[in-house]
């Protein structure tokens, strides 16, 4: 399998990537993979999905949001949601551009905060062919595992302050993305020092600007969901307590070829290795059976 470095521009940032192909054929399908809250391409559940994709014969293009990993952007470890979306029209121009790729057969793929961010691109861009959503975001669950009321208004404290912060031109005040229970992070919970494991990269970081979560709490993808004209598989965890099932499940309720398929696992316990081998099967699956030739 060969694994190429590339880089493309978005919005005047330039954006670093990775395509991955078993051969040089052309006119194929291409999955444009779109990492969770401040993920980055190099996890190993981005880079397995990337090469499954690639050994059944389609390209599959990893990328690094603006601000995190290996792309450009300051300050870094922000996320921010129109970011991120320009982000990842760019990564489909660019795909679309490729001569090995078939630019009306690209499917977009995402998980938790990009499983959100994938159905609000392709419900404005009707040449992606399919979109494939894991685990992902569509509005804060009501109570957070882990965390208690006091701590949740410690959290909106540090929220208000680190937006301030950003008015103002000053530094992030960074927080751990995940943290155990009790402590000031984005997510907190029992499976918090299992989820750090498994995010072992050369490039992800525990860190991450908390201003972003004043956005997501106005951030609803699944309202673009009737809009999507292609077909859209939704992959959810039964014991997910961070995108929960009854946000999740709207999105493939409301798309108009939406398909539902759930797993007796949590949120991250997806990315375990012997887990996301069935999720990816199926995922897998359901792209011969919608596109043409793969």
């Amino acid at each position: 399998m060969k694994t190429l470095p590339v880089t493309f521009d978005s919005s005047g940032t330039e954006c670093a990537g990775m395509l991955y192909i078993e051969t040089d054929t052309v006119g194929r399908p291409c999955v444009v993979l779109c990492p969770g809250f401040s993920g980055t391409q190099d996890t190993p559940s981005i880079v397995a999905a990337a090469q499954t994709f690639a050994a059944a014969g389609m390209a599959a293009l990893t990328f690094d949001y603006r601000r995190f990993g290996v792309s450009a952007g300051q300050p870094r470890q922000v996320v921010d949601i129109e970011n991120q979306l320009a982000d990842i029209r760019a990564a489909i121009r660019f795909a679309r551009e490729h001569p090995l790729v078939d630019p009306d057969r690209i499917v977009l793929w995402g998980t938790s905060l990009g499983g959100g961010h994938v159905v609000t691109v392709a419900a404005g861009d009707e040449r992606i062919a399919a979109v494939l959503t894991q685990v992902p975001f569509n509005g804060f669950p009501r109570r957070a595992e882990g965390r208690s009321t006091r701590a949740t208004l410690a959290l909106l404290r540090v929220m208000v302050a680190d937006w301030l912060r950003g008015v103002f031109g000053l530094a992030p005040r960074y927080i751990p993305a995940v943290g155990h229970p009790g402590e000031l992070a984005v997510m907190t919970g029992p499976q918090a020092q299992a989820t750090i494991d498994a995010m072992h990269s050369e490039t992800w970081r525990n860190s991450v600007a908390p201003r972003a979560l004043l956005q997501m709490m106005r951030y609803k993808p699944g309202d673009h969901a009737p809009q999507l004209r292609m077909p859209l598989l939704v992959c959810i965890g039964e014991r997910d307590r961070e995108t929960v099932a009854e946000n999740t499940v709207e999105l493939a309720e409301r798309a108009p070829r939406g398909e539902l398929r759930t797993y007796p696992f949590s949120h991250f316990e997806i990315y375990r290795a012997d887990n996301r081998e069935k999720v990816l099967a199926d995922q897998i699956d359901f792209l011969r059976r919608v596109l043409p030739e793969v």
